[in-house]
């Protein structure tokens, strides 16, 4: 018994050593690019948003407003007070939809993470990010443009914790700040890619998302809502999906339900769109990365 154990323990430290390998520098330059980001431009990020608010782009703004949630640092959880911020001055609504949807589904310490999954993947997961964002706001304009969707009440946008007077002691912190909250993720996303290799059979993972494209696309597009919990926990995940016969099109539909549904955020997306406009957020998203994953798989194979 004691050998058997023995015997997988080293399996699964060989795997578990071979994807750390593999992904930790993506990992730690992913950090070091988003705290960087954080610390030194993401008021410049801001405050170019809050610059469009006098501009008269009408419709159109939703496209810069929604690169421009790529380019914020914020996950959801930062995204909701800053957007609050920007409803009590003036911010069109559907360019504010625009901005808080591209802006929750990515950011550019996830652009650096998802690159180790591969250039094609990588791109997918941007353009169909920005084309989410332009979706969420261009529905805003359309059925919701003369009556109000959000509602921030309560909402207040958070003290920054970057305020120390030494730039490179700000920066070390929020590098600090960033290790802690992902780096228990990122190491249980390695062990379960590694668990994943060594006892999931190859042919089961393509059965689930890679052989039907249909079926695999839905299954991924669902399986995102109760398991992602965080960016860099995830990324190992895909990239043994991916090698064991995950279809593009399933690891995008993933990569949209995932963190547009992170359990532990849902509560405050509730409260700001209500029940009802939440249910409509939870069937845009689910629709939204049903379509994308379909495409994908079309023009891919």
């Amino acid at each position: 018994m004691l050998s058997i154990l023995h015997r997988e323990y080293i399996y699964l430290r060989y795997y578990f050593e071979l994807q750390f390998r593999q992904i930790f520098w993506y990992w730690v330059l992913g950090m070091a690019i988003g705290s960087f980001v954080s610390v030194f431009a993401k008021d410049g990020i801001h405050n170019l948003f809050r610059g469009m608010r006098d501009k008269k782009w009408g419709v159109f703004g939703i496209i810069p407003a929604s690169l421009l949630g790529i380019a914020s640092p914020l996950c959801m959880y930062g995204t909701i007070p800053i957007a609050a911020s920007f409803a009590k001055q003036g911010m069109r609504e559907d360019w504010l939809a625009a901005f808080m949807m591209t802006s929750i589904l990515l950011n550019p310490q996830l652009i650096v993470y998802s690159a180790s999954l591969g250039p094609t993947v990588l791109a997918i997961r941007i353009i169909s990010c920005f084309l989410c964002g332009i979706a969420a706001g261009l529905l805003l304009w359309f059925f919701y443009r003369n009556k109000p969707f959000f509602d921030f009440s309560g909402f207040e946008e958070r003290a920054s914790h970057d305020t120390h007077p030494n730039l490179l002691i700000r920066y070390l912190l929020n590098l600090w700040r960033n290790l802690k909250a992902t780096g228990l993720y990122f190491l249980l996303g390695i062990l379960l890619s590694a668990m994943f290799q060594r006892y999931v059979p190859q042919d089961l993972m393509v059965k689930l998302f890679g052989g039907n494209k249909a079926w695999g696309v839905l299954m991924a597009a669902t399986i995102g809502v109760p398991l992602y919990a965080c960016g860099g926990g995830t990324i190992p995940l895909l990239r043994e999906w991916l090698w064991d016969g995950m279809s593009y099109g399933s690891a995008a539909a993933f990569m949209i339900t995932g963190p547009a549904t992170k359990i532990t955020n849902l509560g405050a997306v509730k409260i700001v769109l209500g029940i009802r406009r939440f249910i409509l957020y939870l069937a845009f998203t689910m629709l939204f990365a049903l379509i994308t994953g379909l495409f994908v798989d079309l023009i891919c194979f």
